[in-house]
């Protein structure tokens, strides 16, 4: 592409994003991270990917995005390093333990976790304290899935495959819940529904719900029948309900087909849909598939380009139907400093507010953005 030809198409865009977002802010790393975990509503970790050493950064977002009131006069309008680290490996996945200054990694392939202290007041480093062991078996794509309950208690759940999904206690390293699963299916998400349920989604669209207080068998959920046959893989994720077995989960294949089932009744599609993107044969880890914890129907997709794609899932019925985004955030794509195809890498959804959302690419862009519906009838 001519530079003439890019300085338009980034002009025409940032006329665009005028009238489309309510806020927009860029962040540049030295190098594309994988992962986006919030600290606090203020407060992201994100960590480099590559073989060798990395960096752990804990950023705090633009003040101006939250002043409610004259945003113009606030002062600080950039992202801000608030606590780093090194580690000697690539971190494929981070989560923080709520209420605590913990942080647990997962470097893809070794039989450890890694225990993280972000620091505080007294210091701004982030250093590691120690380890968790998992049970090495097999390698599968993506490595060690790791959630983390929704509570304060030192506890992380991992696993890579169906059968080795354990609950671990991080100061003693002892196990407090086995998934008793005779399969061996690589895994593509972990979380938690409430303090004690939680879910495990595999590659080849099965899912299992379990209750760490019981040894009884998790409840197993296969994708509902005549579903995406030729996907090479799945992933999920679960929205927020009253109570862990009144949430949705949403399913997204390969070939960019999309699910819906509700826990009550999981064998029968309530939505489906079929995205309108160019699948480029990207693997798992590639994709981010994320409910909305503010907005009941939407749902956010990224991984398949160099955008990301907001859709409202209350629009689609039992049978399959081509779907249209709400949004999309285009602006890794054509701020990419490389003047190449940037591909998102990464987003999460801002915990309470209802259309901000973080997103980060290959060319180590990091955005927040509050966008604007237009939509008849906005969510």
């Amino acid at each position: 592409m001519e530079e003439s030809e890019f300085e338009d198409i980034l002009d025409d865009w940032f006329i665009e994003s005028l009238k489309t977002y309510k806020d927009l802010h860029v962040y540049q790393l030295e190098h594309p991270t994988q992962v986006i975990e919030w600290t606090s509503g203020k407060t992201v970790c994100v960590a480099g990917c590559r073989p060798s050493k990395n960096e752990i950064l804990e950023l705090r977002l633009p003040l101006k995005l939250f002043a409610d009131e004259n945003k113009g006069l606030c002062a600080e309008r950039d992202f801000k390093v608030v606590h780093g680290g090194f580690t000697d490996v690539p971190v494929h996945c981070l989560r923080h333990i709520p209420g605590t200054r913990c942080l647990v990694t997962s470097d893809g392939v070794s039989a450890h976790l890694q225990v993280w202290d972000l620091g505080g007041d007294d210091s701004d480093v982030i250093r590691r304290t120690g380890s968790v062991s998992r049970r090495r078996r097999s390698h599968t794509e993506g490595g060690t899935r790791i959630a983390a309950p929704p509570t304060s208690l030192p506890q992380i759940l991992h696993g890579a495959q169906s059968c080795d999904v354990r609950l671990s206690q991080l100061t003693s390293g002892q196990t407090l819940y086995d998934l008793e699963c005779d399969s061996a299916d690589p895994l593509s998400s972990l979380l938690f529904l409430s303090g004690d349920v939680f879910l495990a989604g595999c590659s080849n669209g099965n899912i299992y719900f379990a209750d760490t207080r019981t040894s009884a068998a998790p409840q197993l959920s296969p994708p509902p029948a005549s579903l995406g046959e030729s996907a090479l893989w799945w992933t999920a994720d679960a929205s927020a309900g009253p109570d862990p077995y009144s949430s949705r989960v949403v399913r997204l294949s390969s070939s960019a087909e999309v699910v819906v089932t509700d826990m009550r009744n999981p064998g029968v599609a309530v939505g489906r849909a079929q995205l309108d993107v160019a699948t480029r044969g990207c693997s798992l880890d590639d994709v981010t598939l994320s409910w909305s914890p503010v907005l009941k129907d939407c749902l956010a997709v990224s991984g398949f380009s160099g955008n990301v794609l907001v859709f409202n899932s209350s629009l689609w019925g039992a049978e399959l139907q081509e779907a249209r985004p709400l949004f999309e955030h285009r602006g890794h794509t054509v701020s990419s400093s490389a003047r190449s195809d940037a591909l998102v890498t990464s987003h999460v959804w801002h915990p309470d507010r209802a259309r901000t959302l973080l997103s980060a690419a290959s060319d180590g862009s990091v955005h927040v953005w509050d966008w604007v519906d237009h939509s008849d009838g906005a969510t």
